[in-house]
């Protein structure tokens, strides 16, 4: 415990320290439990205790009282058991800075996922119930390791949601031997994907866990790997030690206190009710605001409180924000300065004019001058005076209206309808559709009802619902609002609003009158192509259905490419976002993560998105997008329809993945031991030639792979040999049929 207590000083005192303290000493009174009581201690070792928290009974507030560990030298500051030690507080930024250990991985055997652990939780100090929380805003998830991806989730009693990904290749020996001569170079500084990755935690919370998945096909355990949350900018891959990790936690007031206000209107810099026994911003120069965090099973509201700008100090404690001589301050005045209670006046001296708040602003004007300032300054004040009595005229006015608008405004800027409207504009047939109100989805769901789900992932919920024009659509809800998400949704509605094809779901329209962005899609009735492939019975799709369902899915994916005003990668096309409507013609979904490539362009660098086993292993590598990473995740897809196999949970005796299995297989003229036994039974010469297509768009050097165009007309020839066989066959009915799976529709996920 000492050595490790000496570690963690050394790494604090070695950090850097960017926020301002502000701590004024205890001077408050009285047993309410909302002020402090008299000789209160504001030290631990070299570090500022100040309220609302505190060392010792009554000098904090319910849930700030943290642990002086004396018997160090110099002593040392822990919060809960003492896994998190306490090396700076900032009022200003309602933040803690703790350092702690990595994340305590355990291996799995009887899961998909090599090793799972968590981070935080009651044991550390970080309960439900508040005061404290990982800052999203300045934390980041680090995996040090190679041929492995994390998973960051937050637990849920139901199904964990997954809220960001990374994953890490094997960095060549000669970069390895670089980075450790020059540790600080730019291209030893960060984590690019080689050795290690960072990723951002998108969502605050007080617990979290963590899943390891090993890409590579070693079966040997991976050992040498650490998962961890730290501060953003600590890590750096050649010269950080792992032991004593910094971490910035947000805290807030926990409290009912602003409880009844729920339109929003005292966000931002209201002043807080006056009664000190109602909030704990006791000094006369300070406001609150609601941070928007709810705490606790019963949803507490929090907040925190901040001086009055111009002030600075501690606004917790009566007296403890003063105010700022901003005359004594660098660069604030360069002519005559006058300080005033919470501001400042800055003039030009006298017989001077111009601008005092830059260096030699002030000059002497020329006589000239005098009668055009009289003459603007007679005319800048009638038209001051007309625009002061107009405004006042409108202002009870507009007051009423603006009112009912401010909520709905404040979610459209959330949702950025501004930016969607002005990529609908251009096309106004577009835009008089597109556009639908949250009136109306609420009746066509029920307001949202349970029994109206159609199913779920990832991003979201579906929902079955029925305009008032009597269309039976899909709608798609979000379930986490991050910044992430926002930009899916935006990215979506800018490509579905331009594609017509018959193999791609149509998107009738969106809502932005809500803080969670709601998409609109036609209903496609049979569901997802995956539930179709992957059922418990031995008889599944039929072959021929197949065949088709994949030459569909071509043509929709060279439209994408080739024919589109602006080619489009999807960037994860796997069976989950293949629809089938009642005949079970394909409908391409979820356009999510896709992106435009400019025309001049072959490819784009981008942050690694989409879904293991069907990745590109080369654009994974690189983070170079083109066309050719649809063409590997469509040969994954052909592999799968001709197995039956999961690419993302498959592993061979050998430990191989399904495309290398597969590869292997075919190259020993031994495809039967992985093929479909129904493919094998209603398949013909065919099906070899779809295996010898596949295993060419699934090359590791995306140059060798065809186009999507290409692989299209392979497809069609194929296709059509297979159709003039079977009407030269038209007795022939198999043996057993195939139930299709009816009302399991959506309109992406």
């Amino acid at each position: 415990m000492l050595v490790f207590a000496a570690t963690l000083l050394l790494t604090a005192a070695a950090l850097p320290s960017p926020f301002l303290l502000g701590a004024d000493a205890a001077t408050g009174r009285g047993p309410t439990g909302l002020l402090p009581a008299e000789n209160c201690t504001t030290m631990c070792g070299d570090v500022v205790v100040p309220y609302p928290f505190g060392t010792t009974v009554g000098c904090y507030l319910p849930g700030f009282n943290l642990t002086c560990d004396t018997s160090q030298e110099p002593p040392l500051l822990y919060l809960g058991n003492g896994t998190l030690l306490v090396v700076n507080i900032s009022l200003e930024h309602s933040t803690v800075r703790v350092v702690g250990p990595d994340i305590d991985m355990v291996e799995s055997i009887s899961t998909d996922y090599a090793a799972i652990g968590t981070w935080g939780g009651q044991g550390w100090g970080l309960r439900d119930e508040g005061p404290y929380i990982l800052s999203q805003e300045y934390n980041e998830l680090v995996l040090s390791g190679c041929g492995l991806s994390v998973e960051l989730l937050i637990p849920d009693p139901q199904v964990d949601q997954v809220i960001n990904t990374c994953g890490a290749m094997c960095s060549p020996s000669s970069r390895d031997n670089e980075c450790r001569e020059q540790p600080k170079s730019p291209r030893c500084g960060k984590c690019s994907g080689l050795g290690c990755c960072q990723v951002p935690v998108a969502v605050g919370r007080v617990a979290y866990k963590a899943r390891l998945i090993k890409t590579l096909h070693d079966p040997i355990v991976i050992t040498n790997y650490s998962v961890f949350i730290s501060e953003e900018g600590w890590f750096q891959p050649y010269n950080s030690s792992r032991s004593a990790i910094p971490v910035m936690l947000a805290w807030a007031i926990v409290s009912n206190v602003l409880s009844h206000v729920s339109d929003g209107s005292r966000d931002g810099n209201a002043t807080c009710p006056k009664d000190l026994g109602s909030t704990a911003c006791h000094s006369n120069y300070s406001t609150c605001r609601n941070t928007g965090r709810l705490y606790g099973n019963n949803g507490t509201p929090s907040y925190t409180c901040s001086c009055w700008d111009g002030y600075q100090g501690n606004p917790y404690l009566p007296h403890g924000c003063q105010d700022i001589d901003e005359c004594k301050l660098p660069d604030k005045c360069y002519g005559s300065c006058t300080n005033t209670p919470g501001k400042y006046i800055c003039e030009c001296p006298l017989g001077t004019s111009g601008d005092p708040s830059i260096p030699n602003g002030c000059v002497k004007p020329y006589a000239w001058h005098t009668g055009i300032i009289l003459g603007l300054g007679v005319g800048t004040g009638a038209a001051l005076l007309f625009i002061i009595l107009g405004t006042t005229f409108l202002k009870n006015k507009l007051k009423e209206r603006r009112k009912k608008i401010l909520i709905r405004g404040k979610y459209f800027k959330q949702n950025r309808g501004q930016l969607l409207q002005q990529l609908i504009c251009h096309r106004t047939d577009i835009a008089e559709r597109m556009i639908i109100t949250l009136e109306e989805l609420e009746k066509a769901t029920n307001n949202f009802d349970k029994s109206c789900e159609l199913g779920g992932g990832g991003h979201g919920i579906v929902y079955k619902g029925i305009l008032s024009t009597q269309h039976v659509v899909a709608i798609k809800k979000s379930k986490i609002v991050i910044q992430r998400e926002i930009d899916d949704f935006i990215n979506e509605v800018a490509i579905l609003s331009q594609m017509n094809h018959r193999n791609i779901v149509r998107l009738l329209g969106c809502c932005l009158e809500t803080e969670v962005p709601l998409l609109v899609y036609e209903f496609i009735s049979n569901g997802m192509l995956y539930n179709h492939l992957h059922v418990e019975a031995p008889i599944s799709i039929h072959w021929k259905d197949r065949l088709r369902i994949v030459v569909e899915t071509a043509r929709a994916l060279a439209y994408l490419h080739s024919f589109a005003s602006m080619p489009v990668i999807h960037r994860d096309i796997k069976s989950p976002n293949i629809l089938l409507n009642d005949n079970l013609i394909v409908k391409l979904s979820d356009f999510g993560a896709s992106r435009y490539i400019p025309v001049d362009q072959t490819g784009v660098d981008t942050t690694v998105q989409g879904t293991f086993g069907y990745l590109d292993p080369m654009y994974y590598s690189t983070g170079h997008l083109t066309e050719k990473s649809d063409v590997y995740s469509f040969g994954v897809l052909l592999i799968e329809l001709l197995t039956r196999k999961k690419p993302v949970s498959y592993r061979s005796i050998e430990g191989y993945s399904l495309v290398n299995h597969f590869g292997t297989l075919l190259s020993e003229g031994n495809l039967d031991l992985i093929l479909d036994p129904q493919v094998s039974r209603e398949g013909g010469g065919e099906v070899i030639d779809i295996a010898l297509l596949a295993a060419i768009c699934v090359k590791f050097v995306s140059a060798e792979r065809p186009t999507m165009r290409q692989v299209e007309m392979a497809l069609e020839v194929i296709y059509a040999a297979k159709e003039d066989m079977s009407s030269d066959m038209s007795n022939y009915e198999p043996e057993e049929n195939y139930v299709q799976l009816n009302n399991v529709s959506v309109g992406g996920t």
